[in-house]
């Protein structure tokens, strides 16, 4: 919930002048709703994808306040994130309500990003691996791809989100590696394919030695994005080790 459309505006404008998109590594942005038409507008032309940062899992209906995949997908925004850590944490979204968003997106033709990852007390008491096991398989139950650009994993530790601490590599690493286990035993045939980032506090300074790990196929920035000078410069190191 950050930038109003006039902010997001001079921002996306600044973003296209200060960045030139290969075609090896992408810029998503994903604005807040109210900015999506804006940004959208102003990448016209340009390699630049923008997303939703959620969306609900029916097409209408009496849901006050949410966003439909209908809704998104016609103004042009085909990218979504589902599952982020606040929305599960803050905003109490269930698994079960996250795999209906993503059916629900895959279904009507857009691209998710898929947040998953585990808390603090959940980290200390050893059960990492579990709650991502567990958080892949409900949150992908009965989801059909075979398309592997079609799904993107975001693994992002809780206790590294907006608290400038980071997962040290090798934790990255361990984790990232899991992720991609259990997308082999979910989707076989892809599973080497889907994209894989990492999230939580990643910044100028740490991002290369994430971006170097062999599971780590980019990044999901949160507070860093809002700057454009440190936004850009992870882009340019990202498209040395992505």
């Amino acid at each position: 919930m950050n930038k109003t459309p006039s902010e997001a505006r001079a921002f996306a404008r600044d973003l296209i002048k200060s960045v030139k998109v290969n075609g090896d590594t992408k810029i998503w942005v994903f604005p807040s709703f109210v900015s999506l038409s804006v940004v959208k507008e102003i990448f016209t032309g340009y390699d630049l994808v923008v997303g939703a940062q959620n969306v609900h899992s029916q097409k209408s209906g009496a849901f006050t306040g949410e966003v439909s995949v209908p809704m998104l997908k016609d103004m042009g925004i085909d990218h979504v994130i589902i599952g982020h850590s606040e929305r599960r944490h803050i905003f109490g979204e269930s698994d079960q309500f996250i795999n209906e968003k993503v059916k629900a997106a895959i279904s009507g033709g857009m691209n998710v990003i898929l947040c998953i990852g585990e808390t603090l007390e959940e980290r200390q008491s050893g059960r990492t691996f579990d709650v991502i096991k567990d958080q892949l398989s409900k949150d992908l139950e009965g989801v059909k791809i075979e398309d592997p650009q079609r799904l993107t994993i975001a693994y992002e530790p809780v206790w590294a989100i907006g608290t400038g601490v980071v997962a040290q590599p090798y934790q990255a690493q361990e984790a990232m590696a899991y992720v991609r286990d259990q997308l082999r035993k979910i989707y076989p045939d892809i599973a080497e394919k889907i994209s894989c980032l990492y999230g939580g506090s990643m910044n100028k300074e740490n991002c290369q030695e994430l971006f170097l790990l062999p599971d780590v196929d980019g990044g999901l920035i949160g507070g860093a994005s809002l700057k454009l000078e440190e936004f850009v410069e992870i882009y340019k190191i990202a498209t040395k080790f992505c």
